[in-house]
């Protein structure tokens, strides 16, 4: 859209939008087709991160024990086990579906209530609108 921007993260509906965090618009019958689509879009993302995590902790199960690490060695128990997962992947070692079966997509802890609106950074929304008028230009999908 010819401005740079920086990385965000993807949040749901209890984060406050910031420049860093995208959210998607507040559902109600008022929202264009444009927010529906980004909103769509997020939700299509947030799966894509939700399933790599999934076969993440299949590959590496030991991602699934919150208690064999010390908290100073995990993240780098986390990059590890993401480079490795990226050489087997490089080298056609192929993800086994039946890891999976031990697997259950967990629910992070988040916010129970939306954050409050003074929460919100203002030039967030310009951050989002950019962003709602890529997808717009990149069509269906």
């Amino acid at each position: 859209m010819g401005k740079a921007q920086k990385y965000v993260l993807l949040g749901d509906a209890t984060y406050p939008l910031q420049d860093w965090i995208l959210k998607p618009y507040q559902e109600d019958k008022n929202l264009t087709q444009r927010q529906l689509q980004f909103n769509y879009r997020l939700k299509r993302a947030h799966s894509v991160i939700e399933n790599a995590f999934l076969r993440l902790k299949a590959r590496w199960q030991i991602l699934l024990k919150s208690d064999d690490c010390s908290l100073e060695l995990l993240p780098t128990l986390v990059l590890t086990c993401c480079i490795l997962h990226n050489v087997c992947e490089a080298h056609d070692n192929p993800f086994n579906e039946e890891w999976l079966e031990g697997t259950e997509p967990t629910e992070l802890s988040k916010p129970c209530q939306p954050a409050p609106a003074t929460m919100e950074d203002n030039r967030a929304e310009q951050v989002r609108e950019l962003m709602c008028q890529y997808f717009e230009s990149c069509g269906e999908g």
